[in-house]
């Protein structure tokens, strides 16, 4: 609905526009200062991270009947520090050329709930104590972006998505919560 009133706006000559449609954003800024603590809490890393507090919370996992290679839904993961670049980017660009566009922000590549599970075990040395629950409905099994047209047509780049790095700093940033 907000697009539609956005896309009104720019045929009455009102306003031009940029639209960043996210994949799953994730990870903490450098610094540290500014991370994602909020309740409920729904997105899969922090919930994984939370799982790990000192009373040794159960995760759980929905569904293992995914067509993926280990079951579990495939998701994308974006960092955080990538849409950020990512919109000033864009600004620049509407600043200086007035075009209207719509990007996608994606890494482009997806893991599974099961890799992530993984990868969080191995940066933060603890077990994650999972348990296995029914599939969500309407869950797709895999779902991944597509960024090459923001990457064609203003050359933003993906620098801090790797998964190791958008684990690394969102741990960095929710170990100081979780275990204090």
């Amino acid at each position: 609905m907000v697009e539609d009133i956005i896309f009104k706006l720019n045929d009455h000559k009102k306003m031009k526009y940029k639209i960043l449609r996210y994949f799953n954003a994730a990870g903490c800024d450098k610094t540290q200062e500014v991370g994602e603590w909020h309740e409920p809490e729904t997105h899969l890393i922090p919930l994984i991270l939370r799982s790990l507090k000192p009373s040794k919370n159960i995760m759980t996992v929905y569904g293992t009947d995914y067509n993926t290679k280990d079951g579990t839904c495939v998701r994308d993961y974006i960092h955080v520090s990538d849409l950020a670049s990512a919109h000033v980017i864009c600004l620049h660009s509407l600043i200086q050329e007035g075009k209207s566009e719509i990007y996608n922000l994606s890494n482009e590549r997806g893991y599974s709930v099961l890799e992530i599970l993984t990868k969080v075990e191995e940066i933060t040395g603890q077990k994650v104590n999972v348990k296995f629950g029914p599939r969500r409905h309407g869950d797709p099994d895999i779902l991944v972006g597509d960024s090459s047209k923001i990457r064609r047509e203003l050359g933003w780049v993906s620098n801090h998505s790797s998964l190791t790095n958008i684990i690394n700093t969102a741990w960095e940033w929710n170990k100081k919560l979780i275990l204090n």
